[in-house]
This record gives structure tokens, sequence and C-alpha cells, in this order.
């Protein structure tokens, strides 16, 4: 271990000397007869372990020079002792209270001096190392987030994937929603209507939940998802399950893993894949909700959903062009879509639209949706 470093500091030559005889059998020793020269070595590598301070000294006092280390970055922590001839209880209390962490009285006892010097620079390497675990301890909890993170973000994106093997004509669709959820989000999130749901972690957290809304379509059958043409009523049923099936896995799977307490991600996902068919003058499924009863979570969706279904080509339809898309989407203000929502996803729709055309089905080399 390196020999500790004892900046001491007084304006009496003598006082230094006899102070530097006793401790440097033990420490390095450094001297200084003023406060302006003890500042400037208290700066200087390597920095004092402790500084033995004088408090009655001409031009600028102990508790000045105090102060000034306390306001400086590099010295801030150096502990200091106070060694002085001024001994009564309102001078000691004086010291400690501006930050000292000892006041040794002269005429000085050598032996309570070298104790009280040692258990203080014990105390500064236990301060040091334990400052150091605890940035250790930081950067692996960092690290392990960050894990766990990226774990979540791509076991989401799998379940994702995994539905939309089932219909191969969605592509990014995953994507542009979840970036459309997002932007939206962020723009309506100072509206007096949304801004007490929307802080930055929720946000987030929407976006992170909006791949999943879909996935109650692995449930569904082949020879209505994949149908290459209109729904009868009795397939139309069987395909309005699947916003039903995909809350309600996950509702089976929090409840597998015991969850003592709701998680707001599970909850923003829940309602996305749930209500995001809902209509705002509820017409639509599976609850009818109406207006603001649909979690604003599932509104953002639906606003994202419809959009990119609307300009992307399906087994059942062709992609419709981004105009026209524009058109029919502002003629259900009020009636599928919440119209503040609406409002401001058209007030800058061409945002949404070079989203889509930078995420096209089959990759950038693949059909940007809405151009036909």
């Amino acid at each position: 271990m390196p020999q500790a470093t004892i900046l001491i500091v007084d304006d009496n030559p003598e006082n230094l000397m006899v102070l530097g005889e006793v401790l440097s059998d033990h420490y390095r020793v450094g001297a200084a007869q003023s406060g302006s020269r003890a500042l400037q070595l208290a700066q200087l590598e390597p920095l004092p372990d402790l500084i033995l301070l004088d408090v009655m000294m001409p031009q600028m006092s102990g508790y000045e020079v105090l102060e000034r280390l306390r306001s400086e970055r590099r010295t801030r922590d150096i502990p200091v002792i106070f060694v002085t001839a001024m001994n009564s209880e309102g001078d000691e209390q004086r010291g400690l209270a501006m930050g000292a962490v000892d006041y040794i009285t002269k005429p000085l006892r050598q032996a309570i001096m070298l104790a009280r010097v040692h258990t203080h620079l014990e105390l500064r390497r236990a301060r040091v190392r334990l400052q150091s675990d605890n940035a250790l301890l930081e950067l692996e909890v960092a690290k392990r987030l960050t894990e766990t993170m990226v774990a979540q973000d791509v076991t989401i994106r799998v379940l994702a994937r995994l539905a939309e093997t089932r219909d191969k004509e969605t592509g990014n669709h995953i994507l542009r929603t979840q970036r459309y959820v997002e932007t939206l989000a962020r723009c309506v999130r100072l509206h007096p209507r949304f801004a007490h749901e929307l802080d930055d972690h929720s946000i987030s957290l929407m976006a992170k939940s909006a791949p999943l809304h879909d996935i109650g379509k692995v449930g569904i059958p082949d020879h209505v998802l994949l149908k290459p043409g209109p729904l009868d009523a009795d397939e139309w049923a069987v395909m309005k399950t699947h916003a039903a099936l995909g809350a309600d896995a996950i509702e089976r799977a929090e409840a597998d893993a015991g969850t003592p307490q709701a998680v707001k991600f599970l909850t923003f996902a829940k309602q996305v894949t749930r209500h995001h068919h809902e209509r705002w003058n509820g017409s639509g499924y599976p609850s009818g909700l109406a207006g603001e009863a649909i979690p604003l979570a599932a509104r953002l969706m639906a606003v994202a959903d419809v959009f990119d279904a609307m300009i992307s080509r399906r087994v059942y339809k062709p992609a419709i062009p981004m105009p026209e898309a524009r058109t029919a989407m502002a003629a259900q203000r009020g009636r599928h879509f919440d119209p503040d929502l609406l409002d401001a996803f058209l007030g800058d729709y061409e945002t949404y639209c070079d989203i889509a055309r930078a995420l096209p089905d089959g990759g950038m080399a693949g059909r940007v949706p809405g151009t036909g």
C-alpha cells in the first residue's frame, strides 16, 4: 500500500518542524506556512490524504482555507483536522460544523495526535474503497440492465415476428407501427388531454409494447387469416378473436410469472393487444369501448395500425396510395379515431409517410408501402 501523504499548514515554522518530525517516520509530509500556499499544494499530485490545518493564521484563516478546499471538486473530499490553541467548545463546534473531521488542541500530545491521524487515514481509505466498489457495482448493474433490456426487446420482437410468420405479407409492419406510435405520442405529449399520461418512460413503454398488438393472430386458422378475399360473417367473428387471444396470453404469462404487482410495460401490452381495434364511437371490438374509455396506448396504436394497413398490400386487398389513405383517415375523425390524435397525425402526415418509405416490406430493396 502506498505511503499516505499529509499536508501540514501552520504559519509558525517551529510548529511545522515539530509536526514534520513526528509524522515523517510514518508518512510523506508536505508543509505550507500560509493558507494561499496550502491551497496550491492541495491541488498537486499526489493529492494529500489528510490535511492538518492551523486556525489562526495571517491573511487567510484556517476556516477560510477549509471553505475554499470544500468549494473545489479536487479537494472537497480531503479530510481536514484543525490543529490549534483555540480550545473553547464554540471554536471546536464551529470547526466541525464547517466540515473538519477532527479538532486537536495545542499543546499536542504525540501519541494522541498519531492515533487520530491514523484513524482518519483509515476512514479515508475505507471511503475510497467503498466509492470504488460502488462504482464497479454501478457499472455491473448498468451492464446487467442493458443485457436485460436487450433480451426483453429481442423477446418482444421474436413474439411479434412469430405472429407475422403466419402472414408473410406484413413484412416490416411491426417496425413501422412502433415508430408511428412513438412519433405520435411524442407529438401530443404536451397536449392538455395527454400530458399527464405521456412522460418519457411511458412513451418508451408504449412504443415497446406496440409490436405485440397482433400476437393473437397465431391463434387464427390459416383458412381465415390467409383467405384471399373478404371474410364472411363467421370468418370475421373468428378473426376478431385475435385481440382477446393476444391479451389473454399476456395475462396468463403474467400470472405464471407470479408478478407481485402490476408491471407498467405489461399493462400497456395488454391494452394494445386487446383494444387496438376499438373505435372512438364505440363500434369497435372486442369490448365496444368508446371515447376515453379506450386506453390511450390503444388509441395511438389504432391510428398507427390502420394507416399502415391502408398503405400496405394484403392478401385480401391492394395497397392504397398515401394521399388516398390520408383522405380516408380524415373521414374517420371522431368515428374510428380520437379526434385530437388524428389531428396531430394528419398535421405531420409526411413524417409518417417518410417512416413507411424508410421501412418498406421486404427490406430497403422491396416495395414501398402505398406506392402501388
